[in-house]
């Protein structure tokens, strides 16, 4: 039967809680609506841990029946978040796992959209590494992918859930290329010594919903071989749930411990100026000769910081709210990235890409800020720097994708960010029947905004110049999840797969933060612009990190004022 849910929404004045874009226009939402199913929707909230003990045994014994039964079956219970922020979350979980390894995922509003979920995760059940000194020296997508597919999921359409409830989270280094393009391999210093390729495994995932301003947390119940012990293996789940609520109402939310922060700290380039600019003045030589049209040379700085990475994180996610905002914990070293850019996505059997190129700064009125839109939309470089990138999207779409069902969904739409405004298009395909999710992040890895054009001519040249590994920067970090299977059809459908290009992303290891950035050079490049351009570019890291360290400086001056004060003798002027 169908059935009406009212559900009312607070929210602040003046912002809306939902943008949805048609043909037609934007549409906001505001207050209460209602929504009509042909079925009734099971949300975790309604009677605790959901689905129960009798509805898992149902279901399995008609799944059993299947020729490719799941093995998992989705567990979950969810809370108010209230009291909850994302950071706080993850405070809390990780503070409470037996391991190091963790990771927060959130997407910070921009003007035109809201991320609805921000994901958290800690105590992996297992590590996937490649690189050498870390792993196998081989690509690491069909390890992936073997890993993945020992896990499939029972659908339940009648239970709610995010797009991610279990999988794999981590990054694929830029320095993986080697292995999809072999002509690209060069030798390489290995400056940074990380993994080519990490990725945490989770079975547990908290989720925050801040549509629905609830914080969910999903598990899995493993399927034994007899249904006999199921009994066993759902209490199992259920008390990971329950274990996980605890620690979520229960325990406080304690920042890491950070040590006397010192200022002034120097930056050092990998290469300086002059080291950028005959990188320029080479591929410019290669451009005129017909080798390649663009290619995109990058230079790293490394500065101390005293700073608790995480810490780094909290400044950043402040300053420069970004589409994909992650923090990953990988014991040796730390992540911490605000990237505006998705490589690749997938959803549903289609993929979609997101280039961007061409940028101008914000304005600092609505009048002005349009103006500037105006003239990155009239930019004849920029449009025709962006269309070059446009036209390599739909070439790495086409190399998966049925020809017919590649679209550019949007072209040069100019999109706004805390700082900047940036010509965004969107390129999308539908996955022929023999191509996976792995095939497609193959395709697109690495994105034209941080090679060039002919991709994979650019590559060879841009290592060439380098010389040395990348290491995470130009890579990609997200997630890949487990595949699920129709109890009715017993069809088996891919794990979603979100990932963007780590761009305005540091890498803290051994009390050193290392910021990476590059620029697209054209036959008109001029090397000193060039190398401007990559400066201003790592301005927003550099300014988060000399902002957080003088923050927590200035706290830790006024702690050490406070207790000086409250060591003073106490003189009793009325004694005597």
């Amino acid at each position: 039967p169908s059935s009406t849910v009212t559900v009312s929404l607070v929210f602040l004045p003046r912002r809306p809680i939902f943008e949805h874009h048609t043909q037609y226009g934007r549409h906001t939402l505001h207050g209460s609506f209602c929504v009509k199913s042909t079925q009734r929707l099971i949300h975790p909230t309604q009677a605790g841990v959901q689905p129960t003990l009798p509805e898992v045994r149902q279901l399995l014994q008609e799944a059993i029946k299947l020729p490719n039964p799941p093995n998992l079956v989705p567990l979950c219970a969810s809370i108010s978040s209230e009291f909850l922020t994302p950071s706080s979350i993850y405070l809390k979980v990780s503070a409470n796992a037996k391991s190091k390894h963790s990771f927060l995922f959130e997407s910070a509003a921009t003007t035109e959209t809201i991320g609805r979920y921000s994901f958290v995760g800690a105590d992996p059940r297992h590590m996937l590494k490649t690189g050498e000194g870390h792993g196998p020296e081989t690509d690491p997508l069909p390890i992936l992918d073997q890993e993945l597919s020992k896990c499939r999921v029972a659908e339940i359409p009648t239970l709610k859930l995010p797009p991610m409830t279990g999988g794999a989270v981590g990054y694929v280094g830029y320095d993986c290329v080697k292995n999809f393009e072999p002509k690209t391999r060069r030798p390489m210093k290995d400056i940074l010594k990380v993994p080519e390729s990490l990725f945490m495994l989770y079975d547990t995932i908290v989720v925050l919903d801040h549509f629905f301003q609830k914080v969910m947390v999903v598990t899995y119940v493993k399927v034994p071989e007899s249904l006999d012990n199921l009994d066993a293996a759902y209490d199992e789940a259920k008390q990971t749930v329950n274990r996980m609520l605890q620690v979520l109402k229960k325990t406080e939310a304690v920042l890491p411990t950070q040590d006397p922060v010192k200022l002034g700290n120097e930056y050092t380039s990998n290469i300086g100026q002059e080291g950028y600019e005959k990188h320029v003045h080479t591929l410019k030589e290669h451009i005129s000769s017909g080798d390649i049209i663009q290619a995109v040379p990058s230079q790293r700085m490394a500065r101390p910081t005293s700073l608790h990475p995480f810490n780094i994180y909290r400044h950043l996610r402040t300053v420069n709210p970004s589409p994909y905002l992650f923090f990953l914990d990988c014991e040796d070293f730390h992540i911490v990235g605000a990237s505006p850019e998705l490589l690749v996505k997938a959803e549903n059997g289609r993929i979609y890409t997101h280039p961007i190129a061409g940028t101008v700064k914000r304005g600092p009125t609505a009048e002005e800020d349009e103006k500037l839109a105006q003239t990155l939309r009239d930019s004849l470089k920029d449009r025709a720097e962006h269309v070059m990138l446009v036209d390599l999207a739909r070439n790495d779409v086409n190399r998966v994708c049925d020809p017919l069902s590649t679209r550019v969904d949007k072209l040069m739409v100019v999109q706004k960010f805390s700082h900047v405004q940036h010509l965004v298009s969107e390129v999308s395909g539908v996955l022929r029947p023999d191509k996976t999710r792995f095939d497609a992040f193959r395709s697109i890895f690495p994105a034209g905004t941080v090679s060039g054009a002919p991709k994979v001519k650019a590559m060879e040249l841009i290592a060439e110049c380098e010389g040395e590994k990348r290491g995470v920067y130009a890579g990609a970090v997200g997630y890949f999840g487990y595949s699920s299977i129709d109890l009715t059809t017993g069809q088996e459908t891919e794990g979603a797969m979100d990932t963007c290009i780590a761009l305005r992303t540091m890498l803290i290891k051994d009390g050193v933060a290392y910021l990476q950035a590059g620029g697209g050079i054209v036959f008109d490049s001029d090397p000193y612009d060039e190398y401007i351009e990559t400066i201003n570019k790592l301005k927003a890291n550099t300014t988060c990190i000399e902002q957080a360290e003088k923050k927590h400086y200035d706290e830790q001056q006024e702690d050490l004022e406070t207790s000086k004060s409250d060591e003073k003798p106490h003189i009793d002027l009325a004694a005597g």
